[in-house]
């Protein structure tokens, strides 16, 4: 009986493996058999042409070995084969690229005792985000927080994604709770045109905001910048202005949403200082007004630089630099070459460059220095100096318009920095016509861009090359 059985297994057993060979020689003969349209071989080699390309180009080398091995295209027999592997070579190059770190400027090394974390409030708006490029090079670890009423993303997403950096939106009229060695105060519009949209809010943001900010540095024993502003001077009696002067302001004239509420947030920063033990710094930032709008229009407002927010304003003056477009009406061009001056254009400014405010403000931060210190520049000259300058600079055929002047629009407007270089060893460098001459071609960028890949890019790398040894005072 057991040979018997054993003899029905064993048949069993070799009637299987026949049947299974001979199915797998009948699919071998029928997949072998089967041959591409040229349409399908066009497809293939299209396909594999896309992903070598991607490999050499896009790809750095880990995917470009796997778009080598995609030219192995021409060792394929079958379409199916041919698709499987095309399909799993578009897995793997996905997986690759997720694996594939964003590149970043290099960044200096700073080891745990050194390297501090820095929130710094407005961090995506003018200045903040030159200020996040410089402590983000030096190697510190930045947090930004903005609510991006005047700040935009576009001006910090060269650091998104790296590890030293974070960007939480938010606004700090809301309490916010993080842990920070330092605090720089930037939160606020600081344009009349912006600061006089939403007066409340304003007023709101440096006064509440404020609390909330000298509130956390109280909590984690932190150190805050206030970014204060000449306006708390006012339309000045005393020329020039030093940090003993207490200002001559309107309390209810259009500009003291902004005015008062600034020198509010340094009696709030100062009542902290002595009732809390809050270590405060306190920069006067010369001078952050706008001014006419062909002074606006190099972005000399009130520190120059790219990224400036390209007002209405600005826009409808800056149209003289740029190259009219196919198609573009002639009235449309010629609306653009009318330039403003509000009031005589003998009243007074004092522009630095952005560069320089960053190296006040850093200097000021690590100083042991609390009373207020003006951050700006001395070389004073007029509207219509300025107005000069720019139009020689871009070119076109606009001519001046003077307009009623702007109420409460300061008259004369210079810093006295005594203070700033005797404490802080500072004093600004870039020439202005330097200065100016890289903010027109900044916009001139801008205004040619004709779709959002034609990116106006800024590399953190640059900042700070302006500076000279010498500060040249020739305008004309």
């Amino acid at each position: 009986m057991k040979t018997v059985r054993n003899m029905k297994r064993w048949f069993t057993s070799l009637t299987l493996l026949a049947f299974l060979l001979a199915v797998i020689c009948n699919w071998s003969h029928l997949v072998s058999s089967k041959k591409p349209s040229d349409e399908e071989v066009a497809f293939v080699n299209d396909r594999a042409q896309h992903y070598s390309e991607m490999g050499q180009e896009k790809l750095p080398s880990a995917v470009a070995a796997a778009a080598a091995a995609v030219k192995e295209h021409q060792e394929v027999k079958t379409l199916d084969e041919a698709l499987l592997k095309i399909e799993s070579l578009e897995q793997r190059l996905k997986e690759i690229e997720y694996r594939i770190p964003k590149k970043y400027p290099e960044v200096n090394f700073l080891t745990y005792k050194d390297r501090k974390r820095v929130l710094i409030t407005g961090g995506a708006g003018f200045v903040g985000s030159h200020l996040v490029d410089r402590l983000m090079m030096e190697g510190h670890e930045v947090i930004v927080v903005d609510n991006f009423f005047t700040g935009r993303k576009r001006n910090v997403e060269h650091w998104i994604g790296h590890e030293n950096f974070e960007l939480i939106h938010h606004d700090i009229v809301n309490p916010l709770f993080i842990e920070v060695d330092q605090i720089y105060n930037l939160a606020s519009p600081a344009s009349p045109p912006h600061y006089m949209h939403n007066p409340v809010k304003t007023i709101k943001t440096n006064t509440v905001g404020t609390i909330n900010m000298l509130g956390l540095a109280k909590r984690v024993g932190a150190r805050v910048l206030i970014a204060s502003t000449s306006e708390v001077y006012g339309d000045p009696e005393v020329h020039p202005q030093t940090e003993s002067y207490w200002g001559h302001v309107n309390p209810i004239g259009p500009r003291a949403c902004y005015d008062e509420s600034k020198r509010v947030s340094e009696t709030l920063a100062y009542s902290y200082g002595k009732q809390e033990n809050v270590a405060v710094r306190v920069a006067r930032i010369l001078t952050r007004t706008v001014l006419v709008c062909i002074a606006t229009m190099a972005g000399w407002c009130p520190t120059s630089s790219s990224r400036h927010s390209p007002a209405k304003t600005l826009l409808s003056v800056i149209g003289i630099m740029a190259p009219k477009r196919p198609g573009t009406p002639t009235g449309a061009s010629e609306k653009k070459r009318k330039n403003n001056i509000y009031g005589s254009g003998k009243q007074t400014r004092s522009f630095q460059y952005v560069s320089d405010l960053v190296d006040g403000l850093i200097k000021l931060q690590n100083n042991n220095y609390s009373l207020p210190v003006n951050l700006g520049n001395p070389d004073e000259h007029t509207i219509e100096e300025f107005a000069s300058i720019i139009h020689t600079m871009v070119g076109g055929k606009s001519h001046i318009i003077h307009k009623d002047a702007m109420e409460d629009d300061p008259q004369r407007r210079k810093p006295d920095i005594t203070r700033a270089n005797n404490i802080l060893g500072w004093q600004p460098l870039v020439p202005l016509q330097q200065g100016i001459k890289k903010t027109v071609e900044y916009f001139r960028r801008e205004l040619m861009r004709s779709k959002h890949s034609e990116r106006n890019l800024h590399d953190p790398a640059e900042a700070g090359k302006l500076k000279t040894t010498t500060h040249s005072t020739s305008l004309l």
